[in-house]
C-alpha cells in the first residue's frame, strides 16, 4: 500500500502521488463507481485511495452510511432534473415534478444495478429514517411552500408532515416491486397525493389518515409500509 502523510485538515495525502484524500474524496471516488453500476466495495475503496480500512471508516462511518449519502446525494440530483422547465403552479406542477421525479428514479441504470445486487439493502436505505428520506423531504418541502407562498396551494397539514406523507407514498408505489409487487405502481402513486394536494371537503379526514400513515407504531413500523425502522 502506497505510505500517505497527513494534510492540514486531517485528510491524507498519497506520498507517491501528491492526491489529498479524505471524506469528500472517498465519497466521490463510492459515487463513480455507484454511477459505474459497479458494487461499493471498502477494501478495494481503501486501497484506491491510499489508505487502510480503518481511515476509510473514520471517514464515512460505515457502508451503510456511505451507500445512504450516495443515494442521498442522486436524489436530490434526480430532483433537480425533473424540476427543470416545468411550468404551472400549485398542485400541477408538483404532480408534473413528482412524475418526472419517480420516472427517473427507477429507469436510473445504476441504481437498477444496485437493487440486483443488494435488494434487502436498498428498501431499508430507501424507506427507513436516514438521509435519502430526510433528503427528499427536505426538498419537498422546500417547492410545496413556495407554493403555498404564493396562494397556489392550500392545504390542510403543516408543511413538513405532508412533505413526509407524500416521500412515503411515492416510495411504498415507486419501490412496489422490490416490496413484493410485481411493478412499481406511479399512476397511483400520483392518484394519492392528488388526493392530498387537492383536498377540498375531505381534507379533515384526508389530514387525519395522513398523520396515521406518518406516526410510528409501538414497534416501530410505519402502518401500511411494512418496514421496520
Amino acid at each position: 500500500m502506497n505510505r500517505v502523510r497527513r494534510t492540514p485538515i486531517g485528510g491524507v495525502r498519497s506520498a507517491e502521488d501528491g492526491r489529498a484524500a479524505g471524506p469528500e474524496a472517498a465519497a466521490a471516488a463510492a459515487t463513480a463507481h455507484y454511477l459505474n453500476g459497479d458494487p461499493i466495495d471498502m477494501s478495494a475503496l481503501a486501497a484506491e485511495l491510499g489508505v487502510g480500512r480503518a481511515t476509510l471508516y473514520r471517514w464515512v462511518g460505515s457502508r451503510e452510511r456511505l451507500l445512504g449519502t450516495i443515494l442521498a446525494e442522486m436524489t436530490e440530483r434526480t430532483y433537480q432534473v425533473a424540476l427543470r422547465g416545468v411550468g404551472g403552479s400549485g398542485p400541477e406542477r408538483l404532480l408534473t415534478m413528482l412524475d418526472r421525479f419517480m420516472r427517473a428514479v427507477v429507469d436510473a441504470a445504476p441504481l437498477k444495478a444496485f437493487t440486483e445486487r443488494e435488494p434487502r439493502l436498498f428498501v431499508r436505505l430507501a424507506t427507513t429514517p436516514g438521509p435519502i428520506e430526510e433528503r427528499a423531504i427536505a426538498l419537498l418541502s422546500r417547492e410545496l411552500q413556495r407554493e403555498i407562498d404564493r396562494g397556489a396551494l392550500h392545504v390542510a397539514l403543516p408543511t413538513r408532515t405532508l412533505a413526509q406523507a407524500i416521500v412515503r407514498i411515492s416510495d411504498s408505489f415507486m419501490y412496489a416491486h422490490h416490496l413484493g409487487g410485481s411493478r412499481p405502481e406511479i399512476d397511483t402513486a400520483l392518484e394519492v397525493i392528488e388526493l392530498l394536494l387537492r383536498p377540498s371537503g375531505g381534507a379533515p379526514a384526508v389530514a387525519h389518515a395522513v398523520a396515521h400513515a406518518v406516526a410510528p407504531e409501538a414497534d416501530g413500523t410505519v402502518p401500511g409500509r411494512g418496514v421496520h425502522r
